[in-house]
């Protein structure tokens, strides 16, 4: 069984030493992780890595401003950015094609490749994704808000899951100790500023733009999700053309957590795989 504090590699993608995870073999799939403090590709996906790595080749990457890839000082980021950083991954492994397996923040950045470079992307599955716009969640302000301390890091971390039980004190350090290294806290910050105003308002990938996503979609959302609303699912269920949706009551933002066994089959009978 592969351990938590999983060994990795580093390879250049973008001109920036890019850390990541590959196991398996097989069609290959990206796991691309969510945003938020203390962040990384093995906390979002170590408990999924070992199943899927018997059927695909998995590639997991610490995308460019998280984890532990690379800070680089005074660079601007944004989606294009990370389009671009993602892009030179696979042509580091010279992986042509790819499916995509993105949680959240992964998702949107699966998106917009999909809109960008269309023949790199073979399918896609999204999890908690935003698109459109809506209201500023308490779950969101939790992770812009986060201060850098032990307290902060509970308080951000209890907004993920629906269950509370599955967050560990382990969990929690960490994430905190991944979120405060080394001017980590400087950079995320600065990545992602806290919200101003009493009501702000998110803004992801306008509907006008996903009705170019021509690629078949896999959409997967707690119904409890406090992170990105339910509706945006039912929202971007709407605007892709070749996507099924499915929910989970009694779950949140972390499906690939919170109902496992069901992510597991339901990724496996949708990429392909047994």
């Amino acid at each position: 069984m592969l351990e938590y504090n999983d060994t990795n590699s580093t390879i250049v993608a973008a001109e920036l030493k890019t850390n990541l995870h590959r196991y398996g073999t097989g069609s290959p799939i990206a796991l691309l992780h969510g945003s938020g403090a203390g962040v990384s590709a093995w906390a979002n996906w170590a408990k999924v890595i070992e199943s899927l790595s018997k059927t695909f080749d998995v590639i997991a990457p610490d995308i460019a401003g998280f984890g532990g890839t690379e800070l680089k000082p005074n660079t601007h980021y944004n989606i294009m950015n990370w389009v671009e950083h993602f892009i030179g991954i696979l042509d580091a492994l010279e992986i042509e094609k790819i499916s995509v397996v993105g949680n959240s923040f992964g998702g949107a950045l699966g998106l917009m490749t999909a809109i960008n470079h269309p023949d790199r992307i073979d399918k896609l599955v999204l999890l908690g994704t935003p698109c459109g716009r809506f209201p500023m969640t308490d779950g969101l302000r939790a992770q812009l808000e986060f201060d850098g301390t032990i307290e902060g890091m509970r308080k951000a971390v209890s907004y993920f899951p629906f269950d509370q039980s599955i967050i560990s004190a382990e969990l929690i350090q960490t994430r905190f100790e991944a979120a405060t290294k080394d001017g980590a806290l400087e950079a995320f910050q600065k990545l992602m500023p806290a919200p101003e105003g009493d009501a702000p308002e998110v803004r992801a990938i306008p509907e006008k733009m996903l009705v170019k996503v021509k690629h078949k979609a896999l959409i997967l959302h707690g119904r409890d999700d406090r992170v990105v609303p339910y509706d945006s699912a039912l929202n971007m269920h709407q605007w892709l053309e070749n996507s099924e949706l499915h929910s989970f009551g009694n779950c949140g933002h972390w499906v690939q957590i919170e109902r496992n066994q069901q992510f597991l089959a339901l990724v496996n009978d949708f990429l392909g795989g047994k």
